[in-house]
Parts: structure tokens; C-alpha cells; sequence
């Protein structure tokens, strides 16, 4: 070959190239000036499609089968997320609501998926509460399901009246976030808080990203710590944030050496995630506000506090208060709210002996703490409009509580009070998540059962791991370690301590 022959090839080469690299760029130019390139909906495929759709808050759901081939397919996705903008990701205007999902027929990894749910051309939609799909089909000649097929949502306004018809709603494709006239009351409905059961598991994960991210993880601030983390390794509502817990606890020595810089402690503790991987999600159900700065950590960090108080047994009320107490004194980083709430935990003349009369002031508590803040934010005008600051519970939810009332003074039924709280923050704050079976089945998985509680879990370290290994064998190995890490030590409290409640 000459060289002559040989350079025109190189130069013919080189011309190619550079037209094919332009004309990508240029179109990838095109698209992203033109388009909006941000996906809303959730990418299922075979592996993931029953973990997504079982862990999911929302109330329904609806699966697009499409396949990325297609062109009709390619031109109805700026319909489906314009849609699915409205409901999914940290920036929903409607969280918690309808979690809008899509697979890929044409990988061959959904083919199995693809037929159970008999999806006969491109796109198909359906329609369904989320635990219906995880293992579910779909047959046309089926008279009864309670997935359906959505035959009238080819267009994004189509799509969405659609939707509103089904959960009787006005939402609109130009909602913006924290403008919805939608926001349901808690007031009526005790059955909302089986929605909470997520913002549980979002203050959680909030609390503790606010120590790491404020460095409060020292040698005075150790034991409190680890006395939270011991009662929510039994108490929990939320199985992940348990199983997260213990794992923090287990290896909270090598997490934390007492000469550790804090920027380490951080580092080494954000490897583990206390309420699983999926958590925080960056919005509120049941907590969210009508305002973007109203509601949200504070009520979740509440339902927090109020389920631990109705799960513990008498054996465990002092010990509640006193981790509770401290906990907030030295992690709470709202200064006039820590303050107010330490000075009501050392008001207390006497040791609890009954979980019910420390449930009974927690209620108490709160309602003051209510109270105090309703005349700030009535004066200040930064009150939230459709949840204003009210003493708890209303009528609406628990008219026998009431003995009587009147402008000057309510006379409680503390008997009523007590059954509502155990049957609100308890039994219903679990409903829904445990009908999802994330929790109450114990299982292959180790999944606790949610009325396994240990008067003595959470006496001591050692306790605590021993209560868990009895209600799972899951737990088992991470007790057994603990046990051997844990045998010998005991946790002097210092600064925020017990010794402040020795009567």
C-alpha cells in the first residue's frame, strides 16, 4: 500500500469520526435544550419490580409496559412524566399518593414479568394498589382484579383525569409543590396515621443525619445515644429502623472509639443506614404541611415518640422517659424547644412505674408544648393554615375522651385517653405497613414480629441484643457478637444522665 494511499485513508477515518462525535453532540445539544431530560417514573425491571412496589407508601400504583424500541412508546413518555412529575421523587407536589413505574418489555430480563401481566402491545398501562402487583398478573378474561387495565391515558391530561376519577381528586398537570388545596386532614380520619408509619421511619433517618452532620457524636454525648438506639432497637415501629439500630449499636465500639476525630465517627456511622437504603425519601405523608417550612421532622419526630411510649411494658417506662429526656436535651438542636422540653422532664417528682403513665405525659407534654406554640405562631402569623397547633386528641377522633369541656378547661378521660393513644400510635400506626408485609412476619428474612417487646431489652446492651435474637433468629449472630463485645462493659452517663432522675 502506498503512502500516499494510507494517509488518504487516515484522513477519511478522522472526517468520519469527527461528523459522528458532531452529530451526536449537536442532537444531545438539541434534546437537552429542547426537552425536559429529568425521568420522574421508577425504572422496574423482574429483579426489583416486588421489593419497589411492596416497600412503596403510596396508595396506588400505576406500571407502564413499554418497550424502548417502540416510537409510539418514545412519544408517549413526555405524556407519562408529566404525570408522574406530580407524584414521585423528593420534589412531588403529590407525595405518598400514586407511585408511577415503568418496564422494559423488549430486555429480555422482563419477558416472564411481561406475560404474567398479558401485555399484548405497546405501551400498556395498569392501574392498582401497590401489594397487588408484588407477584401478581393480569388476564383480560379475568372478571375481578383489582389490577386494572388504564385503556384512556394516552395523553398526559387523558392519563391524569383518569386518576383523578379513580381516588376523587381535582389534581391538575400544573400543581406546583406545597400549593395543594388537596392536603387531607388528620383531624376526622384516625386511619391516616397507618400513613405516618413512613415519616416514622423519615425522622429517623433525619435525626440521626442531623448528629453526624453537627458532629455531636463526642465522648459526654456517647451514652445518650446509645440509650436511644437501645430502645429503638426493640421499640421501633419500623423493622428496617430496628434492624438498622442494632447494626449501629453492634458496632457502635469500632463506629466510635472514645479518641476518634469526629470527622471519622461520621464517615464510618453514615455507612450505616438506620432505616435501610430506600430511607430518608426527602418528603412527608401523613406529616407534610401546606407550607414548605411547616410540619414535617417535628411531627414525625413526635409520632416517633408517642409510638415508643405505647410499645414499651412497666418495666421499661422509667428508662423510656430518662432516654427520651435525654436524647432530646442533647441532640434536639431547636435551642428554646430542647430547653422547654428538658424543663417539663425535670419537673417529674417521681420515677414512672406504669408504661401507661408515661404514655399519659408524653400526651401531656405534647399538648403543652402545643398550647405554647399556638399563641407564637398566632402572634408571629407563622402558624400552618390547614394544621393549626390544637390540643390532641380533638373530638373528632376520640369524643370519649372528653368528660366534659368548656372555654376555660377540659376534664379528661385519661382511661379513653390511654386506649386511644396505645390504638392510634400502636395498632393502626402499623396497619398499613404491616399489610404490605414489610413488617410482622417472621420469615425467611428474619422480620420481626411487631408484639415481640422485652421488658428487659433494653436494660442493658447485652438485654437488648438477647431480646432480639428471641424474636428472631435473623438477629441471632448480631447478638451473639454483642453479647461477646458487650459482656463486661457498662456505660457511665455523664453529662445528660440518669443521676439528673435519681429520686
Amino acid at each position: 500500500m502506498s503512502r500516499t494511499l494510507l494517509v488518504l485513508i487516515l484522513c477519511l477515518s478522522a472526517l468520519r469520526l469527527g461528523a459522528s462525535l458532531g452529530s451526536r453532540s449537536i442532537l444531545r445539544a438539541v434534546a437537552d435544550k429542547n426537552g425536559d431530560s429529568e425521568d420522574y417514573a421508577v425504572d422496574l425491571n423482574a429483579s426489583n419490580f416486588d421489593a419497589v412496589l411492596r416497600d412503596t407508601p403510596a396508595t396506588f400504583a400505576v406500571v407502564e409496559f413499554f418497550a424502548h424500541w417502540c416510537p409510539a412508546c418514545r412519544n408517549y413518555k413526555p405524556h407519562y412524566e408529566k404525570v408522574a412529575r406530580l407524584f414521585n421523587g423528593p420534589n412531588a407536589v403529590h407525595p405518598g399518593k400514586v407511585l408511577m413505574t415503568r418496564v422494559d418489555c423488549a430486555l429480555k430480563i422482563n419477558t416472564n414479568l411481561c406475560d404474567k401481566f398479558s401485555v399484548g402491545h405497546y405501551p400498556m398501562l395498569f392501574w392498582g394498589p401497590p401489594s397487588k402487583f408484588v407477584s401478581g398478573s393480569w388476564d383480560p378474561k379475568q372478571e375481578k382484579s383489582e389490577i386494572r387495565n388504564i385503556d384512556n391515558g394516552r395523553t398526559a391530561e387523558k392519563l391524569l383525569n383518569w386518576i383523578n376519577e379513580q381516588i376523587g381528586s381535582s389534581f391538575g398537570l400544573d400543581d406546583k409543590k406545597f400549593e395543594n388545596e388537596h392536603l387531607s386532614s388528620n383531624i376526622s380520619d384516625p386511619g391516616q396515621i397507618a400513613r405516618a408509619v413512613y415519616d416514622v421511619e423519615e425522622a429517623t433517618s433525619t435525626a440521626f443525619d442531623i448528629i453526624l452532620e453537627h458532629k455531636m457524636i463526642k465522648p459526654e454525648t456517647r451514652a445518650p445515644l446509645i440509650k436511644f438506639l437501645q430502645l429503638l432497637v426493640v421499640h421501633h415501629p419500623s423493622m428496617r429502623c430496628r434492624k438498622g439500630s442494632a447494626e449501629i449499636l453492634v458496632n457502635f465500639d469500632e463506629l466510635s472509639p472514645a479518641n476518634t476525630k469526629q470527622e471519622e465517627v461520621a464517615g464510618a456511622v453514615k455507612n450505616f443506614q438506620i432505616c435501610g437504603k430506600d430511607v430518608p425519601r426527602g418528603y412527608w405523608i401523613f406529616c407534610r404541611g401546606s407550607k414548605n417550612d411547616t410540619r414535617g421532622f417535628s411531627c414525625g419526630l413526635w409520632v416517633l415518640l408517642h409510638s415508643l411510649s405505647v410499645r414499651i411494658e412497666d418495666g421499661e417506662s422509667q428508662f423510656a422517659f430518662t432516654t427520651i429526656c435525654d436524647f432530646v436535651h442533647t441532640f434536639f438542636v431547636c435551642e428554646e424547644c430542647r430547653q422547654h422540653f428538658y424543663e417539663m422532664c425535670l419537673s417529674m417528682s417521681s420515677p414512672f412505674n406504669k408504661a401507661r403513665d408515661f404514655a399519659l405525659w408524653l400526651w401531656r407534654t405534647h399538648n403543652k408544648v402545643n398550647e405554647r406554640l399556638s399563641k407564637v405562631e398566632e402572634t408571629m402569623g407563622t402558624a400552618d393554615p390547614k394544621f393549626p397547633k390544637m390540643i390532641w386528641p380533638p373530638m373528632q377522633l376520640c369524643a370519649s375522651c372528653y368528660r366534659s369541656r368548656n372555654s376555660q378547661k377540659i376534664e379528661w378521660d385519661e382511661d379513653e385517653v390511654h386506649t386511644f393513644l396505645a390504638n392510634y400510635y400502636g395498632k393502626t400506626l402499623i396497619s398499613l405497613y404491616k399489610s404490605n408485609s414489610v413488617l410482622g412476619n417472621v420469615g425467611a428474612k428474619g422480620i420481626l414480629d411487631e408484639s415481640t417487646t422485652s421488658t428487659n431489652a433494653v436494660a442493658v446492651p447485652v438485654g437488648a441484643a438477647l431480646a432480639i435474637a428471641l424474636a428472631s433468629c435473623a438477629f441471632g449472630v448480631l447478638a451473639c457478637y454483642w453479647r461477646s463485645q458487650q459482656k463486661s462493659r457498662k456505660y457511665y452517663h455523664q453529662r445528660y444522665s440518669l443521676k439528673k432522675y435519681d429520686y
